[in-house]
């Protein structure tokens, strides 16, 4: 079993990163709770992340 490590150990330091950066510069951050900011919390990652895969399969078609 040839595995690599490499891809795993990545992403679990850029998620400790951010769960740092969260936890200590966070408070900091003077962003009110209202019920809009929650929602752009929620639905930005989605929407990103389907921007990006969007890009990548419109990038990809044969011309």
């Amino acid at each position: 079993m040839n595995t690599n490590i490499s891809p795993i150990l990545k992403v679990f330091t850029l998620s400790a990163a951010v769960s740092l950066a969260i936890k200590y510069a966070g408070p900091t951050l003077s962003i009110p709770s209202t019920d809009l900011n929650a929602l752009i919390a929620v639905v930005s990652p989605s929407i990103i992340l389907a921007a990006i895969l969007g890009w990548r399969a419109w990038q990809q078609q044969p011309r």
